[in-house]
């Protein structure tokens, strides 16, 4: 199954996240499928591809609540 989650980068006390579709099976830092967008909560800086998600929602994945709230939020 696919879900569309965050993925933890940066260093240590100033995360940075890309928001992937991967499959659930691989790790938070494994190789994604595709590339979403991003969020930089430090400098509250966002960007998603609504086009590219809704896709992966029409092909069968599932978004996580996380990456709902930040929707939400846009």
């Amino acid at each position: 199954m696919v879900k569309i989650r965050l993925a933890r980068g940066g260093v240590k006390n100033n995360p940075f996240y890309r928001i992937v579709a991967i499959d659930t099976k691989r790790k938070r830092g494994g190789k994604p499928l595709d590339i979403i967008g991003y969020w930089h909560p430090a400098k509250n800086v966002k960007k998603i591809d609504t086009k590219k998600i809704d896709e992966w929602v029409k092909k069968g994945a599932q978004v996580s609540k996380a990456v709902e709230k930040l929707l939400k939020e846009k």
